[in-house]
């Protein structure tokens, strides 16, 4: 076992074909989808007149997802490699502590979305007791921000995996 590894167990070999990586970036998209259809339809659900409360979804809940989509925007549009950039690579000085940095604001949007949408939950539809059908909106918000989160996470985990065989064509 060569000394430079960091865990002791090997990655497994079927990580590193481009058909794993080509169902990350659609497992994402769908998580990313899914998430949005919940609260999409939490939306629509709360403006019908089947809804049986006066509370509807506002600008309010909508704060939370556009914090976490940003923060998905902001963190999986830095590349891996920047993040370990000393300072002769990559045109000059400074380029890993502002990708970190960078990386740290996108991780904060995407966690005071997701802390957000808990915030809203509680304080709209859990403290004033409201039934399920009602509670479904904050329900929806939180599980919204969640699947954003995880979205994120295996799309950060598919677009930076090394392969050998993949030859990047740059001018």
């Amino acid at each position: 076992m060569s000394s430079h590894r960091l865990f002791r167990f090997p990655k497994p070999e079927w990580m590193n074909s481009a058909n794993t990586r080509t169902f990350g970036v659609y497992a994402a998209g769908a998580l990313f989808s899914l998430g949005f259809f919940f609260f999409v339809d939490a939306a629509t659900f709360s403006r019908s007149a089947r809804n049986g409360s006066d509370v509807h979804v506002n600008f309010v809940d909508w704060v939370p997802g556009i914090c976490s989509a940003l923060g998905m925007l902001v963190i999986n549009s830095i590349d891996k490699s920047r993040l370990s950039a000393d300072s002769y690579s990559y045109s000059g000085n400074g380029v890993a502590w502002k990708a970190r940095l960078v990386l740290f604001l996108g991780f904060a949007l995407m966690a005071g979305g997701l802390a957000g949408s808990v915030t809203v939950m509680v304080l709209k539809y859990v403290v004033p007791e409201y039934p399920f059908p009602t509670l479904w909106f904050g329900v929806a918000n939180v599980v919204a921000n969640a699947l954003i989160m995880l979205s994120s996470v295996v799309l950060w985990v598919a677009q930076n995996m090394e392969d050998d065989y993949t030859y990047n064509l740059a001018l």
